[in-house]
């Protein structure tokens, strides 16, 4: 089930949002696990079973681990071996699931048709997380299965994240004070990310297809190609993060932001700062500050970088073109540290911007195309003037879909948030909100229903 279909918006969501508010708030919880497992279940029953065995991992080694502490709080060596047992096994699980049949390939050998659990990897990081935190003293062992269970499995940001750290909602799982200020807010967050999924990710998603099935179209065309889908993989999953978001708070839950508008970026260091906030926050925290950070000198810093971002492509997905997509970007971001970032300070605004940008689409050819050929190819559509300028159609594609492509490239600013500030504490405009929020959803339900068109890119990471 996905939040951009008609059987959520009118009837699974209305549903549980009605029985959420009529459960006494010592039920709430119980009754978010058990709609949260039909949720996921909707898709892939057999795979429930899967996400309750992590969970049931991560409750017992979290208990245990708690258990374990020395009076002062201090670890004992028993309770680190519980938490290399978890981490090996949570790795282990999503090992299994999603790479076993890519090194299956390398070494020659078949493990047969694996089915790839839907937010496995979202769920993992998020379990690892929490044994890890409460091994590390940042938060209490929960002694509740119903309690975490109901954090592991929360559908608002279950199958595409954000990583929602179990120290950053520990108390909200615990005592959470629903009120409709909070609920509003929620409504309308939902429905800016339902309207930038439905109707700019999806028409971006249709240019793209479009441009790469005609090789034909010339290097504007290829060049106008890459940035819809630049634009469409954006919309897609901060629309995702954003309609995550707004249910988590219609749910009394405060869930941190994930994307702040990464591509107004003058580098790729800021751009990284901005695009999938929680994944780079785990990655930090988690990987990169263990191994040192940036504390024992360059080289060990430069090893680090390249560790944590092998291990970010790896992350996305079980093929080459990931792991080169990863190591892309350790060597610009190396480049950065090293000189790059004095040099583009002292460039022009606009220069710095156009680097950016430039190396994020380019990026994206790489992380799209897990077929090198094909990768190569597109390369050389971008590059070789083989077809010419603009073809025919390619021209009438590119005026059709135009008039989106600018809504698409200004959406991605904060000029409207900067507009909408202006005018949010005059007297009138609760009523703008509601009233575009209803234009929204009236819009997106009809291009809905008109449309079969409704990928979400990140279900399969």
């Amino acid at each position: 089930m996905v939040f951009s279909s008609i059987i959520f918006l009118f009837v699974y969501l209305p549903a549980v949002l009605l029985l959420y508010y009529i459960t006494p708030k010592k039920g709430r919880n119980f009754l978010l696990f058990v709609v949260n497992l039909i949720f996921y279940g909707w898709g892939e029953p057999k795979l429930v079973v899967l996400m309750l065995v992590s969970t049931l991992i991560n409750y017992i080694s979290g208990l245990l681990i708690g258990k374990m502490k020395n009076e002062d709080g201090s670890n004992k060596k028993s309770s680190k071996a519980v938490l290399i047992i978890s981490v090996i096994l949570n790795v282990g699980l999503l090992g299994y699931f999603k790479y076993a049949g890519f090194i299956g390939n390398i070494l020659h050998f078949s493990v047969g048709d694996i089915p790839l659990p839907i937010g496995i990897s979202f769920y993992t990081f998020q379990t690892m997380s929490y044994t890890i935190d409460v091994y590390s003293n940042d938060a209490k062992s929960q002694k509740n299965f119903i309690t975490f269970g109901t954090y592991v499995s929360l559908f608002p940001q279950l199958i595409a994240g954000p990583i929602v750290r179990y120290r950053d909602v520990e108390q909200q799982l615990i005592e959470r004070r629903e009120n409709m200020e909070q609920f509003t807010e929620g409504v309308k967050i939902f429905v800016i990310g339902l309207c930038k999924k439905v109707l700019l990710a999806n028409q971006m998603g249709k240019l793209w297809d479009i441009m790469r099935a005609d090789p034909s179209c010339g290097i504007m065309g290829s060049w106008v190609g890459i940035i819809a889908y630049t634009l469409q993989i954006y919309f897609d999953f901060c629309g995702y993060s954003e309609m995550a978001i707004g249910l988590g708070k219609m749910f009394g839950f405060d869930f941190l932001k994930n994307f702040d508008y990464p591509y107004i970026s003058k580098s790729i260091t800021e751009f990284w700062r901005r695009w999938h906030i929680s994944l780079s926050t785990w990655f930090k925290e988690y990987i990169y500050i263990p191994l040192g950070g940036n504390r024992k000198g360059l080289p060990r810093q430069i090893f680090n970088m390249f560790v944590v971002w092998a291990l970010t492509g790896i992350w996305h997905g079980a093929n080459y073109n990931f792991i080169l997509w990863g190591l892309y970007f350790f060597v610009i971001l190396m480049l950065e540290k090293s000189f790059l970032l004095k040099l583009l300070k002292k460039a022009p605004s606009a220069v710095s911007h156009v680097y950016s940008i430039l190396l994020i689409i380019l990026g994206w050819v790489i992380f799209y195309f897990e077929d090198m050929h094909e990768l190569l190819g597109y390369f050389g559509r971008l590059f070789i003037p083989t077809n010419g300028i603009v073809s025919h159609d390619g021209l009438v594609n590119i005026f059709a879909y135009l008039p989106l492509l600018f809504a698409a490239v200004i959406a991605c600013t904060p000029a409207a948030k900067k507009l909408y500030a202006k005018i949010e504490n005059k007297s009138w405009s609760g009523a703008l909100d509601a009233a575009l929020c209803a234009l929204g959803m009236i819009i997106c339900t009809a291009s809905l229903v008109s449309s079969g068109y409704n990928p979400f890119l990140y279900f399969k990471f």
